[in-house]
């Protein structure tokens, strides 16, 4: 049986008045990072703040210190997120709107990066105002290939089933590209994609057998308790990640109690966590951090 990589997010864009237990300061989220390897995660994902007024911040810098910190103790993969395209913002340059990756992945310090292949509305279900997710075609493209530059591995989020196959159609296109891990994005608190239930999971697994069948899986979600499908994972030998920013909004347990309720999940259904070594066999990442 396949031994289940287990990835912590530590924290989103969401801030504190939405999910007030995140990590937001360099030191936080490298103690954050550290205690959740040490509990059963073996990739950290991150989005750096600017501390003062506690929003996100997309700069290098701040990743680096992140990354730096987290990878002086413990060797795992820390790695970034994209500056969140809206309407409006995803009509920059694309070459801006990786920037930060781009500087992560010159210095060697990245080993995974976001590269999302599709846009998408995020509606709340509770009726609050949503937004729109907007990754153009160029983006898309233009993650890529520095991924084929760089050797990092694209880190896609699936939120609708047709980003399955965008992705694997344009992953196509960029020679050298490594081939991307597919995380299918659940959701209680939104209304994209599917809810998180059996049924489909076992659909989005069919479709990417018809377009990316060799490619590596992962379950996460946006505002999503994934527990009740970690026995299909298991089973199924694919992945998964937890961590504040996957968790319904307004989560009262930690990054820790997620991984650590993810491992005894995963050890209940008969499986094993994956070690960090053993993670980038799974995935074939090039260890260049």
């Amino acid at each position: 049986m396949t031994a289940t990589i287990i990835e912590c997010a530590l924290n989103g864009p969401w801030t504190r008045k939405r999910q007030p237990l995140i990590p937001i300061s360099v030191s936080e989220c490298i103690e954050a990072g550290l205690a959740c390897v040490a509990a059963g995660a073996s990739i950290i994902h991150v989005h750096p703040y600017d501390e003062t007024r506690g929003v996100q911040c997309d700069d290098w810098v701040i990743y680096a210190r992140i990354i730096e910190g987290i990878r002086a103790r413990a060797d795992v993969p820390v790695y970034p997120t994209i500056p969140l395209g809206t309407q409006e913002a995803s009509q920059r340059d694309a070459t801006a709107r990786y920037s930060a990756t781009q500087q992560l992945a010159a210095r060697g310090l990245i080993e995974l990066a976001a590269v999302d292949p599709g846009s998408v509305n995020f509606t709340l279900a509770n009726g609050e105002p949503g937004f729109v997710y907007a990754n153009p075609e160029e983006d898309i493209l233009h993650g890529l290939a520095l991924a084929a530059t760089h050797h990092f591995k694209p880190a896609y989020a699936i939120y609708e089933p047709g980003f399955l196959r965008t992705g694997a159609a344009l992953h196509a296109r960029v020679a050298g590209a490594p081939e991307p891990l597919y995380r299918f994005m659940f959701s209680s608190d939104f209304l994209f994609g599917f809810p998180p239930e059996p049924y489909a999971l076992e659909a989005l697994l069919q479709l990417k057998d018809s377009c990316a069948a060799a490619a590596p899986w992962m379950v996460s979600g946006l505002g999503v308790d994934v527990t009740p499908l970690i026995l299909a994972v298991v089973a199924r030998g694919g992945h998964l990640r937890v961590g504040l920013e996957d968790a319904p909004l307004g989560s009262t347990l930690s990054n820790v109690q997620w991984v650590e309720r993810a491992v005894r999940a995963v050890e209940t259904a008969g499986g094993t966590v994956a070690s960090p070594s053993g993670m980038r066999q799974l995935l074939d990442l090039d260890k260049r951090a």
